[in-house]
Formats: C-alpha cells, structure tokens, sequence
C-alpha cells in the first residue's frame, strides 16, 4: 500500500517531488483558524493501516509545531501504521547546554515531544555540536541527509578554482569534507563572538589564493555576523568576489540584503528562500524509503 504524504505548510514543489520520489498518494488536509486565533484540522485522506508521512519545514518551529502534533495525534488516531516527519530543518538544536543558570535545554524536551509524536524522522545536517548523534535525544528512528556531496557537486559545476573557506574552528570538520569531495583547497578562519551580533573573525592566510574564489561554507546562517565580517576582510584583500554557501538560511534581520551586496549566495533547499539553489529533495526521499523499508 503506498504512504500517503501530507503537506503542512511547507514548499509545495518539494513536496511533489518527494511525493514522486515516494511513489506517495497526496494526503488531502484541511486547516484554518477559528475567530478565537485556535487551530481546525480535518484529515480527508483514508489512512487505516497506511504509513503517512508529514512534511513539515521546522525553521519558525512556534509558528508550527502545535498543528503539527495535531496533526500527528489526529492520524494516528485515524488508525495509520507508522507516522513519519520529514522536516529538512530541525530547530531547538543549538540549545544543548545550560549555559545560563535556570536555562532550559530545549533540545531535550523537543526531542522528547517528536518522538512522541512520530515514528521516523528524516532531517538535513541537524547542529550536532555537544550530541554526537540524534539517538542521544530521540528515542525514534532517524536519518540525517548529509548536504556535503551536493555542495561539493554544486560546487565542481559553478565555481573555477575556488577556495573553500570554514567561519570558525567548529566547521572545520564539516568544511574540510566538502572540500575533499569537491577537489578543492581550504582554510578555516578563528572566531570571536562578543554577542548575538558582535562577532570577529581572524584574517586567513590567502596570499597564496588569491587567483582563487573564496567559497564560505556553514552549515547555517542566522545573523549572518561571521560571513559580513569574514566577506569584509576577504573584500579588503582585493580577492575575487565571493560565494557563500549554507546548508540552512535563516537569514535574521537584514542578513540576506547585506550578504547579497558583498558576495553571490547560495543555500540548500532545507529551508525555503530565494537563494535555493542546491536541491535536498532526491537524498530526502531515499532516506525517509530506507526508514520505512527498515522497520515495516
């Protein structure tokens, strides 16, 4: 029987992708709002006994989660087999540590609420800074897209003779793999954050690259504080105009006019924004078929 794949509020073209990709029947939702601001689902699709899965893009997660889990609850009380979230954003990760006394961790009780919630989850490059894996706080079965190899792709077909570049020490790792893939030199700059918005970066060594395109690479840009500061120092070296990209844009605030002024920026499709350009939609759809090959 095929899975049925609800859209809540997500990219309607990555959903008929995946949808396709899934061999997936669409699922039929009704939403809308009652004059007291309070949520109204209504499910039209049969889902006894079938597998549903719910694309739901979690980057403004408090705008969404509370329909979400409707959702969640209402088709599992409809009788569907297995409840999947494929969500290319998975939000509440940075928040892996009490840094401030009397602070929640709000990575755990979230994780706590999707598993819940859900079955499976299918996600791309969640922050991963202080858990080494998604198992260490969800309890359901997961997959995470690597976005590296369609960076690396991109890459290879759009960039002569680029110059990887990583924003600080944690990407490294990270920035180091893609460049491997895509045959290309890198360089990781040391960073300073004085604040949400007052960041410093160390100059690196580019004399040596300077016939070469620096290419800033992060797995997310919120603030955007790190690549302006970075940009600026490249830009004062008199070094081509640069490409950024990221994995997830969020693009905070006035972010994404001040990058668009100083470099070409390019993102993921894992959240949706005009600078998309690196589709997520086939390695989703393999991950969340692996999911469900594996615990049927």
């Amino acid at each position: 029987m095929k899975p049925v794949l609800f859209n809540l509020d997500s990219d309607p073209d990555l959903s008929t992708r995946l949808r396709r990709a899934l061999n997936a029947d669409a699922g039929e939702l009704e939403q809308r709002h009652f004059p007291d601001g309070e949520s109204y689902l209504r499910v039209h699709s049969d889902v006894d006994s079938r597998d549903c899965l719910i694309l739901c893009n979690l980057y403004r997660p408090d705008e969404k989660c509370l329909r979400l889990f409707f959702l969640a609850d209402t088709l599992r009380d409809l009788g569907a087999h297995r409840i999947g979230l494929i969500t290319p954003y998975l939000p509440y990760m940075r928040q892996d540590k009490r840094f401030q006394p009397g602070e929640c961790i709000s990575s755990r009780p979230f994780a706590r609420l999707l598993s819940d919630a859900f079955d499976l989850l299918v996600t791309t490059d969640p922050h991963l800074h202080r858990y080494n894996s998604l198992d260490e706080i969800y309890t359901l079965k997961s997959r995470v897209v690597h976005a590296a190899p369609m960076i690396a792709e991109w890459i290879q077909q759009h960039i002569k003779s680029p110059l990887l570049i990583g924003p600080d020490s944690e990407s490294e790792q990270w920035v180091s793999h893609v460049a491997s893939l895509a045959g290309a030199p890198f360089q990781v700059l040391r960073k300073e954050r004085h604040g949400d918005y007052d960041v410093s970066v160390s100059l690196p060594d580019v004399d040596r690259w300077r016939e070469h395109t620096p290419v800033l690479v992060d797995d997310i840009i919120s603030s955007g504080r790190t690549m302006l500061e970075t940009l600026d120092h490249l830009a004062a070296q008199e070094l081509p105009r640069a490409t950024v990209i990221a994995v997830h844009g969020l693009f905070a605030g006035d972010a994404w006019r001040q990058l668009q002024s100083r470099a070409d920026v390019i993102t993921c499709e894992a959240v949706p924004h005009p600078s998309n350009g690196i589709s997520l939609s086939a390695a989703l759809a393999t991950a969340m078929a692996e999911l469900l090959s594996e615990t049927d």
